[in-house]
């Protein structure tokens, strides 16, 4: 099949929320991986107005151009495991700073990610993890000035408490180009008392 989309920076940065039968959300994939769904008429089902068309080769009998008409939420017809449980989102520097919003969880000032380090809430040297519960997003100075000590014992109380985000909250943070079909949708599987933070966050 001949693919060709319209030449546009943000339909090429359009990534499609992947489901299996049973609505369990799965992970971002290419349009690309989409159309392949489409296919292999692997699509079970859709959510959302179609969000990107894909135009392929032109029937020989009819010389009708084919259109394919992408949705931003697609499920496969697969099934997860019925004990499955969700990925642990990955702790990389990306994706930490963007669960604190690019805050320096000391001084609260916003910095950008060339600017902002790991701090390990308790050092390494004291037996702490390196683990989304132990670790906040730094500015440089602070780092340098909390140095090798608890907040306690530096006298920089954190103005956050760190957390593990849940995969849904990971797919949110990970995507800047989140479409208003797959944030309502991510947002309704969010607990209540987050759901605003996190579509305030990729609003921003």
């Amino acid at each position: 099949m001949l693919m060709e989309v319209p030449n546009r920076p943000d339909l090429q940065a359009t990534r499609v929320l992947s489901l299996d039968v049973s609505g369990r959300i799965l992970d971002w994939i290419s349009w690309q991986d989409a159309v392949c769904l489409y296919v292999r008429e692997a699509v079970a089902w859709t959510l959302g107005d179609p969000c990107l068309t894909v135009h392929g080769g032109i029937n020989r009998l009819h010389g009708v151009q084919s259109l394919l008409h992408l949705h931003p939420i697609v499920a496969s017809t697969g099934h997860c495991r019925d004990h499955a449980v969700d990925p642990a989102p990955a702790l990389t520097n990306t994706a930490l700073f963007a669960r604190d919003r690019h805050l320096c969880l000391y001084c609260g000032d916003h910095f950008t990610r060339a600017e902002l380090t790991r701090d390990h809430v308790l050092p390494l040297s004291r037996q702490g993890k390196d683990e989304w519960e132990n670790v906040v997003s730094a500015c440089v100075a602070c780092n340098l000035k909390k140095s090798n000590r608890t907040p306690q014992q530096a006298n920089m109380p954190l103005l956050a408490v760190p957390y593990r985000p849940s995969w849904v909250e990971h797919l949110i943070l990970s995507n800047r180009n989140i479409l208003a079909d797959q944030m309502e949708f991510l947002v309704s599987h969010l607990p209540r008392s987050r759901r605003g933070s996190m579509a305030e966050l990729n609003a921003a």
